[in-house]
């Protein structure tokens, strides 16, 4: 068996490394390529993927292959998320110097990394890909991407659409590369033989990708928390959670995992959640529901990740009504002994009361303790002093006011956050970053430093240190 896995990681190894060389030799090409046709290149990648037709085949594809979220879903990433990240980059200057700091004599100049790792979930197969790939080859890169082996003819067929684009515009067709048979193996060992990885995925894979000895960017795991205040639009915060809730079937780790609610509007918002397709379940429910999500150790039951209300209910052994399209599951604590406080990946919801914000707040700093720390939560307020309160007071890396969170947190039409799949939760959430990752974190900058038209002057220890001095003595 030893003799067997020594092989395996070999051959891995040299599989990897031939794929490797193939990305570094397309990089090289592109190296010294202008402004004007590394846009071009990503016009056409996007457009290879994302123009009428083709985004239909995909969107539907990807869902038939999967069986993870719906073709709404995956249309609505493939079609517009593409465009929007696309349209979010275009003007972004990343060939030659960046930016030009006359006050410290400064001047930045981009340089490419090389190869980009990329790791694809199974829940976000279409988009991830593309989105991925364009901020790469942005900064001038070369992209090898590890789909989810439940999504590997997704990957390979959208690769090969943006290989032959890519063609087209003259450009070397392996700067972009999928692993076509994927598996644990090859993934490491294109993490370790990789110049950065770009990891999304589950948490091991994301804690592997920081021990490869390769820089990597990684993400932290998803658990939004979403607070509706006293002050908020009752039928705008219900519309918005239904649509983040219900997007691609929950398949993304922004989804509203918990809501909580002011106890002064707590009845209204509940029956408006109620007409938006929400499903109160009882005590005997939530448990069968409970057993339903999770084994006895605890683990997501993968079966139920993305997957219709109805799906859900027939598994449990649960009557819903027929509009039902989430669940909503009152609950009181957090951690372990309350697994609805945590990340669900489904049409699940937990529901709490909240007296006032410092209550809500509280709340959210718990269950975002026992999961999902430094990722993100939303608030629906008129209240700008709620909202900073909830900004200042929790261990999160966004809040998204009055925005549906699965739609709005990695960069939507109605807000100014860079369009990515890709969120660093900062160190509360075990990350390097807490931005929504881009080109801009693919490349190398050179700084230039001139010297100062004048010499800066050391001030005085008076001026530096002021009455310090007096209280240290």
């Amino acid at each position: 068996m030893a003799e067997q896995a020594i092989n395996t990681e070999s051959s891995a190894a040299e599989e990897i490394a031939a794929l490797v060389a193939r990305s570094h030799a397309a990089q090289e090409q592109i190296e010294h390529y202008t402004q004007e046709q590394v846009d071009n290149l990503i016009r056409a990648m996007v457009w290879a993927v994302a123009r009428p037709g083709v985004a239909e085949e995909i969107a539907q594809f990807t869902v038939d292959e999967t069986q993870l979220g719906n073709y709404a879903g995956k249309f609505l990433k493939i079609q517009r998320k593409t465009r929007a990240t696309l349209m979010d980059i275009i003007d972004d200057k990343s060939v030659g110097i960046l930016e030009e700091d006359p006050e410290r004599a400064i001047v930045k100049i981009a340089k490419p990394m090389g190869v980009i790792g990329a790791l694809s979930p199974s829940t976000n197969p279409e988009a991830t890909p593309v989105i991925k790939a364009i901020h790469a080859v942005k900064g001038r890169n070369a992209i090898i991407v590890a789909p989810h082996p439940r999504a590997k003819l997704t990957n390979k067929k959208i690769c090969d659409l943006m290989r032959e684009a890519l063609v087209k515009m003259g450009a070397p067709a392996d700067l972009v590369i999928a692993i076509e048979t994927p598996s644990l193996e090859l993934t490491n060992e294109l993490m370790r033989q990789c110049d950065r990885v770009l990891a999304t995925g589950g948490g091991a894979m994301v804690t592997a990708a920081y021990s490869s000895g390769t820089p990597a960017l990684g993400v932290g795991v998803g658990n939004a928390v979403i607070t509706v205040d006293d002050t908020a639009d009752l039928d705008d915060a219900a519309e918005k959670i239904h649509m983040s809730k219900t997007l691609d079937l929950a398949a993304s780790c922004s989804s509203d995992n918990s809501v909580i609610l002011h106890n002064d509007i707590y009845d209204a918002m509940l029956e408006k959640l109620q007409a938006k397709g929400g499903y109160v379940v009882n005590d005997a429910e939530k448990a069968l529901l409970q057993q339903t999500l999770w084994d006895n150790e605890g683990h997501l039951n993968t079966d139920i990740v993305a997957q219709p209300a109805e799906v859900i209910a027939a598994k449990a052994g649960i009557t819903i009504p027929e509009n039902t399209e989430f669940f909503i599951v009152p609950e009181t604590g957090w951690g372990p002994d309350y697994p609805f406080s945590g990340e669900k990946l489904s049409v699940v919801m937990a529901l709490y009361h909240a007296r006032d914000i410092d209550h809500a707040i509280e709340l959210t700093n718990h269950i975002q303790g026992y999961q999902g720390q430094g990722h993100s939560c939303g608030i629906y307020s008129t209240s700008d002093a709620n909202i900073m309160k909830l900004a200042e007071a929790t261990k999160t890396s966004r809040v998204m006011v009055n925005q549906p969170q699965a739609a709005s947190n990695s960069g939507n039409l109605w807000n100014g956050m860079r369009q990515t799949f890709s969120l660093g939760c900062g160190s509360w959430g075990g990350n390097g970053t807490n931005h929504n990752i881009s080109w801009r974190d693919l490349i190398n900058e050179t700084w230039v430093s001139r010297p100062l038209p004048q010499n800066k002057e050391l001030t005085s220890d008076e001026q530096l240190f002021g009455d310090v001095i007096e209280k240290l003595g």
